[in-house]
């Protein structure tokens, strides 16, 4: 679906505002403050905050679907460099999308029922099918190993690239990158957790050392 402009900035103060109060803490009168628009033009374009956060969701997720599927149809690249690209995509995403994976870490230790548990469970629910369809097809072509879970694998990638953006300032500390520029702590952090990933997911699906 096309969001307008303001469609948009209405979306992105009120993610800012559902990661750093929750979305149950959050009023519509909150974001119509914080995005300087009046409650009617919310109530206009989304009728209620319930459906204000489900078009935040299809906004962010729709992307990360859309790469996927492309990802799976392109006979160009072989299973793991699609495994590859799944990785640096996802990692981009996060390191860009800080408040997002915020609401999403937040609402499920939090919320188990509801609207955002639902959301969340068919974004996951969704990405998985995707996932499994691009493994499924590696183990066709003799590419990877059988019998891969693959929710622990999604898991082990979300958790620990969530984990490592939302922990940085603890990361940048133990290791001692406090001269590095911010822009240099974030490319390094990007470069290394995507070989860790890499090297992880290459063992786990291939028989290579």
């Amino acid at each position: 679906m096309e969001y307008s402009d303001k469609q948009v900035q209405i979306m992105e103060i009120a993610e800012i505002l559902f990661a750093e109060k929750g979305f149950n803490g959050t009023s519509i009168r909150d974001i119509a403050e914080k995005a300087q628009v009046n409650l009617a033009m919310i109530s206009y374009y989304f009728g209620s905050k319930d459906k204000l956060l489900e078009a935040l969701f299809s906004y962010r997720g729709e992307h990360l679907k859309l790469k996927l599927e492309s990802m799976i149809e392109d006979k160009g690249l072989s299973s793991m460099e699609k495994i590859d690209v799944l990785i640096d995509h996802y990692i981009e995403k996060v390191m860009k999308q800080q408040c997002f994976s915020r609401i999403m870490a937040r609402e499920q230790v939090l919320n188990h029922t509801g609207i955002t548990a639902e959301l969340i469970y068919q974004m996951k629910k969704r990405n998985q099918e995707l996932i499994s369809r691009l493994i499924h097809g590696g183990q066709k072509k003799g590419e990877f190993k059988k019998n891969v879970d693959i929710p622990l694998l999604m898991a082990t990638l979300i958790g620990t690239a969530n984990n490592l953006v939302a922990t940085q300032h603890y990361y940048r500390e133990i290791n001692n990158f406090q001269s590095k520029t911010d822009e240099e702590f974030q490319k390094h952090m990007k470069k290394k957790l995507s070989q860790h990933l890499k090297k992880i997911f290459k063992a786990i699906l291939t028989n290579e050392e």
